[in-house]
């Protein structure tokens, strides 16, 4: 064998064991970043129905529900009844959050209005969820219709339908986005409450990135979204919410945000532009707090806030 043939090879032995360590290390933080976005950090329960009860002295018949998703997986939430036949809104949390970050708005709702009330829980969202991972809005929205097909299903005292023909949803970020996505194909879903709707999933994913990389990097940034995608295949969607707008007919809207949502409030403030003629959309953008901010509000700013969710859905919903 020539000399240099020789050295060549003894070369690429030499380097094979540093390649291969570079490759596992990328490999390794490609999957560390990919398993923080898909899986958000679990908290315990900022609130329950039972302590809700102790702290507030009063008793709420809000019971633990499951249900099946189109995809067979199980699906779960909170549900407090109301009247026989009247309407019922969907209350879905924001990415990282859960159900009982919005647990206070959706009481405060069925005591004025008397409407049912179901919070789920995302899908990779709650203590101990029952489907590990998030989609980041790919699938959330076909999930949101299946609880509206639960809850259709749900028979009143009388053994007769409990919820009316009308259906509302209040969504934040992420729950905006797939409330927004289920409306298009769901003709009863009348009222949409959207606070704080992120442009497209892939912002979304963006800002989960940051926050588990921790620094600005554009290759970074490409690199885990591709990872992200390759991660989710079928479940990727990237749809902007502008063009899930277009599509919305005949319905009424409320986009809410506040300076406490950063660029979602420019986003949500643009998306009254996208929808079609036959929407009526209002818009606040100017509160001094956001969907985003209900878990950590109490007193006369949080009670000013639900006072326009509940006033909007009791007005448009009824």
């Amino acid at each position: 064998m020539p000399p240099r043939r020789r050295f060549g090879k003894r070369l690429f032995k030499s380097l094979l064991p540093i390649a291969l360590v570079i490759v596992l290390a990328v490999v390794g933080a490609l999957s560390f970043v990919v398993y923080c976005v898909s899986r958000p950090e679990k908290r315990p329960y900022v609130v329950t129905p039972e302590s809700f009860s102790r702290i507030s002295g009063r008793a709420v018949k809000v019971t633990d529900v499951t249900w099946t998703n189109a995809d067979g997986r199980n699906a779960r939430g909170w549900l407090l009844k109301g009247a026989e036949g009247a309407p019922a809104v969907v209350v879905v949390h924001r990415y990282g959050g859960d159900r009982s970050w919005l647990f206070n708005l959706g009481v405060k709702i069925n005591d004025t209005t008397n409407y049912t009330i179901l919070w789920p829980d995302l899908r990779g969202h709650g203590e101990n969820p029952p489907i590990s991972w998030t989609a980041l809005g790919g699938r959330e929205g076909n999930d949101l219709l299946d609880a509206l097909k639960y809850l259709r299903s749900l028979k009143s005292e009388n053994q007769r339908t409990l919820v009316g023909e009308s259906i509302g949803v209040y969504g934040v970020e992420l729950g905006a986005y797939s409330a927004l996505k289920a409306a298009r194909a769901d003709d009863q879903i009348k009222v949409l409450v959207l606070d704080s709707i992120t442009a497209s999933p892939k912002e979304l994913i963006a800002t989960a990135i940051s926050k588990c990389v921790g620094v600005e990097n554009s290759f970074v940034h490409w690199f885990s979204q591709l990872g992200v995608r390759l991660y989710l295949m079928n479940s990727y969607d990237t749809t902007p919410a502008c063009d899930l707008a277009k599509e919305i007919r005949n319905k009424r809207i409320l986009l809410l945000s506040g300076a406490g949502a950063g660029r979602l409030r420019d986003t949500t403030a643009t998306l009254q532009s996208c929808f079609d003629q036959s929407v009526t959309a209002e818009t606040r953008t100017d509160l001094p707090l956001s969907g985003y901010d209900l878990p950590a509000v109490t007193g006369e700013q949080g009670e000013a806030y639900d006072r326009v969710v509940i006033d909007f859905f009791d007005r448009n919903l009824r």
